[in-house]
């Protein structure tokens, strides 16, 4: 295949610009100039690309690509504005599926409701008395249960300590009467009642997840935190042809799991990489389960918790770092961020080439960020997580923490290295909202005039390297693709406008023309 009149941002080592490419058996044959590669090469498929804009294939560097297609045959709960309106959500689903066993539903945030304190079972319980329901925050680290289904997970049969912790988790209570709402560890007694999905299900929620993907320009997906049984059903769905898209599979770190990989080894091909534990150091700032060093502003009783102990988090650091697989640490609070870099500085010693990666790296304090430099440690962000927590994350943190919130040019300037992703589904699987909260610090309406916390904004051109090579370096994938390079994998997308210079408040307006994957069209 040969396309050209294009303009091509190869992201090379030297972000060089081209107007044609030819591709052979799935790698980048030649890539140069239209009048060069038309003369040198000849292709049954030639594709001319009509002046329009051709990138690398997009990366996601963290999101749940498992958890994306399977929240999308649950109710949507995404932008509602109120407790009303969730409930009316749900009675509309409920009538459109009146067969489901379970009501299960993902996306309220209070925050964006005038009430901002987290909702009650009650209402719930007198609509549906009968049918269970699971109601997963934005962020997936806190829920909101009905009667029916705490009682399937027997909550309130168990000893819950002071405060209704449990195990680095809250089940909360008023006035001694569980309110439904469960954050973080706690929210596993009821999600680990909810019936599992049969293989073929699994195979549907997988294609819908890429079908979402590939129509916004994801060649490869970061999965963080995935099972060995899904992992090795699309290791057998790309064997098959049936699932396109790539995907480097971090391995959820429980102690079954990480035994079994450890025991299994690296295992690598075309389009499935598994060489990485996801671990959870905390929770999340929407629900005030991040860890942080000093109390939350709009709350001095609580400074959040850890999921886990630190002396379990270090045995589970050392048996990896005994290995030749990466650990991926997912930490939101300053707290959490210093005891992971600390412990991961444990185990690295100094300069490295392990890769190991915090991520989101939400809440740094100024004396840690240093440690991204010293022991070779990637920051892996989300963008949007900023443009979307801005409204409230100074009430949370205070004016002076916030500054050190989301500071990915502080971060860069550290690692010399951004692996940009969504955390989809907790944020819209287009990764231009993500490009254009890097660069702008604005979110959808081009808010704040002059953004969020400019200091931290970085360059488009780190942004686009954040989004392809620096994301596949993060993935030990540099070598194989990220760029448009000879001998690289023919994962390209093709756009209507050009991201380097179009005006950025029309950045979100982009449209995905078509998407290729080993030089295939998968869009």
């Amino acid at each position: 295949m040969i396309v050209f009149n294009a303009k091509v941002y190869t992201v090379d080592s030297t972000f060089a610009v081209q107007t044609a490419f030819a591709v052979k058996d799935g790698k980048f044959l030649a890539v140069g100039n239209k009048e060069d590669i038309l003369e040198n090469y000849e292709a049954e498929s030639q594709v001319d690309a009509q002046n329009k804009f051709i990138y690398p294939g997009f990366y996601d560097a963290h999101c749940h690509f498992f958890g994306l297609g399977n929240t999308m045959q649950q109710a949507d709960l995404v932008g509602t504005t109120s407790f009303e309106e969730i409930v009316q959500r749900l009675v509309n689903f409920q009538k459109e599926n009146p067969d489901k066993k379970w009501l299960l539903g993902r996306g309220w945030d209070q925050n964006d409701w005038e009430n901002k304190t987290f909702p009650n079972r009650d209402t719930l319980d007198k609509l549906f008395p009968n049918l269970p329901i699971y109601l997963v925050r934005i962020d997936g680290h806190a829920a909101l249960a009905n009667g029916a289904a705490l009682q399937l997970g027997k909550i309130g049969e168990k000893p819950l300590m002071e405060g209704g912790q449990i195990d680095g988790g809250v089940v909360e209570t008023k006035n001694g009467k569980l309110t439904g709402i469960l954050i973080d560890n706690a929210m596993s007694l009821v999600s680990s009642v909810i019936p599992k999905p049969t293989e073929d299900e699994m195979k549907k929620i997988l294609l819908t997840a890429q079908k979402a993907c590939l129509e916004n320009g994801l060649t490869t997906v970061a999965d963080a935190g995935l099972s060995p049984e899904i992992i090795e059903l699309i290791d057998k769905m790309h064997k098959n042809n049936e699932l396109k898209i790539r995907v480097y599979a971090m391995v959820s770190a429980t102690r079954e799991y990480v035994d079994y990989y450890l025991k299994k080894g690296i295992y690598k091909t075309d389009k499935l990489n598994v060489r990485s534990f996801k671990i959870y150091a905390d929770g999340a700032l929407g629900s005030r389960g991040a860890c942080m060093i000093k109390p939350y502003s709009d709350d001095p009783k609580t400074t959040g918790f850890l999921l886990s102990k630190p002396e379990e988090l270090e045995s589970n650091f050392q048996r990896i770092a005994n290995s030749d697989f990466q650990a991926n640490t997912h930490a939101i609070g300053d707290s959490a961020n210093r005891i992971i870099l600390n412990l991961y500085a444990k185990m690295l010693k100094g300069n490295n080439d392990r890769r190991w990666r915090i991520e989101h790296a939400q809440v740094v304090d100024s004396l840690d960020l240093m440690k991204f430099k010293n022991y070779s440690i990637i920051p892996s962000v989300q963008p949007t997580h900023c443009t979307s927590d801005m409204y409230w994350a100074a009430r949370r943190l205070g004016n002076l923490r916030v500054r050190f919130a989301y500071a990915y040019q502080w971060l860069l300037n550290e690692s010399k290295t951004l692996a940009l992703g969504s955390d989809f589904p907790v944020e819209a699987v287009n990764p231009i909202f993500g490009f254009h909260s890097a660069i702008a610090r604005q979110d959808a309406k081009n808010f704040p005039d002059n953004g969020f916390q400019m200091e931290n904004a970085i360059s488009r051109e780190d942004a686009l390297r954040g989004m392809t090579v620096w994301a596949a370096h993060a993935n030990f994938e540099e070598k194989e693709r990220g760029s448009i390079e000879v001998g690289k994998q023919a994962d390209f997308i093709i756009l209507d406008k050009d991201l380097i210079s179009t005006e950025r408040r029309q950045i979100r307006d982009t449209r995905f023309l078509a998407t290729y994957v080993g030089g295939e069209k998968v869009f």
